[in-house]
């Protein structure tokens, strides 16, 4: 495998195991060189947490990318995560076009919304904006809410694998080349991750854990990227980070004091196992 140069580009909440606190680790851990972003700088995520800090970077953004474009510095991969303004999806873009290497990955994780409503940042104009930036990537990785709120499709708390499909296919046609939606659940018991890579659709079923937790979306996308970007199909790096993040959820569980995130770092090593 050739040593690849990824940028992430979300933001860092100093305390609370999400976005690139999260991010740097995994993708570091996958044998990726990385390289970050951060739109914002938060004391804290804003799950369960009352008089956070929080300093938008987006003047800032600009002179960075300016400065790489003079150092030539370009990118196998780029991912975005949490961004916090449609100016900052607009610098995205830019970034993308310009430090982009020949050949690059780029992943959308539109990270905006879930169980039916947008995070309490984020507005319907927001959610339109960010299809521009979801339907130019190459792979997006949206759970079901986003999906709903990106293709216009009304969102269920029930549905079977006909709606699905339809969700993807509306994706799909929209722009994005592939789809990696997460959350896909049938049943009381377990859940999943539908994959739609060109016309070829998978479904990766797993068991669905009784605690959720904060950050597990970014668990996620970031071991899918280390996979993917290690050369594993579409399908196969959805497995790996599915199983990776249920993991993680696991070896957090027993520990009811730790509700901010999940204990992803001792499990780093079965990350980095399953990617050899």
């Amino acid at each position: 495998m050739s040593y690849k140069r990824v940028l992430t580009i979300q933001d860092i909440s100093c305390f609370g195991q999400c976005s690139l606190t999260v991010a740097l680790p995994i993708l570091s851990a996958a044998g990726l060189e990385t390289v970050i972003l951060p739109s914002a700088v938060l004391s804290t995520h804003t799950a369960g947490f009352t008089g956070y800090t929080v300093r938008d970077l987006s003047d800032d953004i600009p002179a960075i990318a300016a400065h790489w474009r003079s150092e030539h510095i370009s990118f196998d991969g780029i991912y975005t995560g949490y961004l916090g303004s449609v100016g900052q999806i607009d610098q995205v873009l830019d970034i993308i076009k310009t430090l982009s290497a020949p050949g690059a990955v780029t992943v959308v994780d539109p990270a905006m919304a879930d169980n039916g409503k947008l995070y309490p940042a984020f507005d319907e104009e927001y959610a339109r904006q960010m299809r521009r930036l979801a339907f130019s990537a190459d792979i997006i990785l949206p759970n079901m809410t986003e999906a709903s709120y990106l293709t216009g499709i009304g969102y269920r708390e029930e549905y079977d694998e006909k709606y699905v499909r339809e969700m993807m296919g509306a994706l799909r046609d929209s722009g994005a080349k592939t789809v990696v939606l997460t959350g896909v659940s049938y049943d009381e018991e377990t859940t999943g991750v539908a994959v739609l890579d060109g016309e070829k659709f998978d479904y990766y079923r797993h068991k669905k854990l009784p605690r959720g937790s904060h950050g597990t979306g970014d668990v996620y996308a970031s071991a899918f990227v280390g996979a993917y970007m290690r050369g594993m199909s579409a399908y196969d790096a959805a497995a790996v980070a599915a199983d990776y993040t249920v993991a993680c959820i696991e070896n957090t569980a027993d520990d009811p004091a730790h509700s901010y995130g999940v204990k992803f770092e001792p499990v780093l090593p079965y990350l980095i196992k399953r990617l050899s």
